[in-house]
C-alpha cells in the first residue's frame, strides 16, 4: 500500500488519522519489508516525535508538514544519528548537527523514520554497490531499483514512507524514480542548500524529494527550497509557491522535444510510452515543437571526468587520520593512509579516484579534464539556445526500465549509459523531473523526463502534475 502525504493530510486534520498511528504503521511495514534493504537505520523514537506533533494536531497549530513520515537518504546529515554514505570507511560515524534541509523538514513537523541505503558515496546507478548490500526494486525485487538513491526511491514505492530524500548528482534522484514508479525531483543546482550534505561532485549535488505525487514533491520544494548562508553555492531568489501553481492549465506552455534523445538506443516500449504523452500534451493544447540538443552524446564521457575528478578531491579526507574507518596494527603513516582506504573504501570508489586522479595530472589535465569543461559550457549553450523556444523539454528519464541486479556490474560503461538522458541536466545546472508514465510489456515502470530552465521548477511540476492528473481520469 502507497498512500501520499496530502491524502493523509485530510484525514489527520480531519480526526481520521494520527501521527502516532501512521508512524508505527510505516516503522512496521519496514521491518516486514527488511529483504529490500531499503532500510540503513530506523528510528524508534519517531514515534515519540509524531506524539509531539499530534498534541501540535489538536492544539489547532500543525506545521505545515505535519505527519509527513520520512526517510532520509545516508549521505544527508540528521544529528545523532550514524552518516555512514553506504562506505565502510564511515561505518561507524555520527553526525553532530543537522543538514539545513533536515532543521527546514523538521520545523514544519516532518518525521524522520530512518535513514535509507545508497550506492557508497552515491557512485553509481543501481544501489548495488552499498557497502551493506543492494537494494532491491519493490516492483520486481530480482531487479534494481536504480541509483544512487535507491533506497529511497524503494521506500517510497513500497510504501514505507511518505516521501524520502535523495541526492542528484548525475540522475541518482530520477532515474531510481524511473525505475520504481514514483516521483522524482532534481532541483535548479543552488535552489536548495547543500549545507549537511556530504560531497561527491561538489559542482553537480543537489538534494531533492522522491515522492508518490507531483504535489508531494512540490510540497516539500516550499519548505526546503531557499537561500541558505552557510552553503556559498545556495541562491539568493524568493520561492514561489509551487503547491498552488500546479492548477494553472497546461495549454499555455510549449514543450520540445529533443529528437536525439528519441533516436536509437531505447528500448521501444520507453519509445513508444512517451511519444504516446507527448500526443496527448499536444492533445490537451500544450504546443509541442522539436529541438535539439546536438552534443546530447558527450556528457557522459564529460560527466564522468568532471564528477570523479571533484570526487577524488572531495574524497582525500577520508585517510584514517581524523576520523572514519583506520586500520590498527600499521606503523607507518603512509601505510595507514593506504591500508585504510584499500579496506574502507568499495570498488567503484576506488575506480571512480583513479580516473579522477588521472584526469587532473599533470600531463592529462588539459586533454581531459579543461575539456570536459569546454564541453559542459557547450552542453549549457545547448540548453539556453533550446530554452528560447520552449518552456520545457521532454525525453526518456532511461534509456531502458529496471535491468536485473547483477546485470551491468562488470561493465561499467554499460551502467553509466543508464545516465545518458539525466546527466545533462546536472551539467547544465537546470532543474528536471520523473513521473511515471508507463509499464513496458514485463509490467516494469517507465518514467518521462522533464526539464526546464534554471529556476523554474514550477514550470515543469505544472506539466508534470498535468500527466499525472490525465493519467489517473
Amino acid at each position: 500500500m502507497t498512500d501520499t502525504y496530502q491524502n493523509f493530510r485530510k484525514r489527520l486534520l480531519n480526526g481520521e488519522a494520527s501521527c502516532r498511528g501512521v508512524v508505527e504503521n510505516y516503522l512496521g511495514r519496514a521491518r516486514s519489508k527488511s529483504n529490500l534493504n531499503a532500510f540503513l537505520q530506523l528510528f524508534d523514537e519517531s514515534i515519540e516525535a509524531a506524539e509531539r506533533v499530534d498534541a501540535k494536531v489538536k492544539a489547532g497549530n500543525p506545521g505545515k508538514l505535519a505527519g509527513l513520515v520520512l526517510g532520509v537518504k545516508d549521505i544527508i546529515a540528521v544529528r545523532g544519528k550514524r552518516l555512514t554514505c553506504g562506505s565502510r570507511i564511515l561505518e561507524d560515524f555520527s553526525s553532530v548537527y543537522d543538514a539545513t534541509v533536515i532543521e527546514r523538514l523538521e520545523a514544519e513537523d516532518a518525521i524522520i523514520i530512518g535513514k535509507t541505503n545508497m550506492d557508497e558515496f552515491a557512485m553509481g546507478s543501481s544501489t548495488e554497490f552499498s557497502a551493506f548490500g543492494p537494494v532491491l526494486n519493490p516492483v520486481d525485487t530480482e531487479r534494481v531499483p536504480g541509483g544512487s538513491s535507491g533506497g529511497s526511491a524503494s521506500a517510497v514505492a513500497a510504501g514505507l514512507c511518505h516521501v524520502a530524500l535523495g541526492t542528484d548528482t548525475g540522475g541518482s534522484i530520477r532515474q531510481p524514480a524511473s525505475f520504481c514508479g514514483v516521483v522524482g525531483l532534481k532541483p535548479t543546482y543552488g535552489r536548495v542548500s547543500r549545507y549537511g550534505l556530504v560531497a561527491f561532485a561538489s559542482s553537480f549535488d543537489v538534494i531533492g524529494p522522491i515522492s508518490n505525487s507531483v504535489y508531494d514533491s512540490a510540497l516539500i520544494m516550499e519548505v526546503m527550497a531557499g537561500h541558505d548562508e552557510r552553503d556559498s553555492t545556495s541562491a539568493e531568489r524568493p520561492v514561489p509557491s509551487y503547491t498552488s501553481l500546479l492548477v494553472r492549465e497546461a495549454g499555455g506552455f510549449t514543450v520540445g522535444v529533443a529528437k536525439e534523445a528519441l533516436s536509437s538506443g531505447i528500448a521501444d516500449d520507453v519509445r513508444q510510452t512517451v511519444e504516446k504523452q507527448i500526443d496527448d500534451l499536444r492533445g490537451a493544447g500544450v504546443k509541442i515543437k522539436e529541438v535539439s540538443l546536438p552534443h546530447l552524446d558527450y556528457t557522459i564521457p564529460a560527466y564522468y571526468i568532471l564528477a570523479t575528478a571533484e570526487a577524488s578531491s572531495n574524497l582525500e579526507r577520508y585517510d584514517g587520520a581524523r576520523y572514519g574507518h583506520r586500520r590498527q596494527g600499521v606503523d607507518e603513516l603512509e601505510e595507514m593512509y593506504v591500508e585504510s582506504r584499500s579496506e574502507g573504501f568499495g570498488p567503484e570508489v576506488k575506480r571512480r579516484i583513479m580516473l579522477g586522479t588521472f584526469v587532473l595530472s599533470a600531463g592529462y589535465y588539459d586533454a581531459y579534464y579543461k575539456k570536459a569543461q569546454r564541453v559542459r559550457r557547450i552542453i549549457k549553450k545547448d540548453f539556453d539556445d533550446a530554452f528560447r523556444d520552449v518552456d520545457a523539454i521532454v525525453m526518456p528519464t532511461a534509456p531502458t526500465t529496471a535491468f536485473k541486479i547483477g546485470e551491468k556490474t562488470s561493465d561499467p560503461v554499460k551502467m553509466y549509459l543508464s545516465d545518458i538522458f539525466t546527466v545533462s541536466a546536472n551539467l547544465a545546472g537546470i532543474p528536471g523531473v520523473s513521473i511515471p508514465v508507463g509499464r513496458d510489456s514485463s509490467s516494469l515502470p517507465i518514467g518521462l523526463q522533464l526539464l526546464g530552465r534554471q529556476f523554474e521548477e514550477e514550470t515543469i511540476l505544472t506539466l508534470a502534475n498535468h500527466i499525472e492528473q490525465s493519467l489517473k481520469s
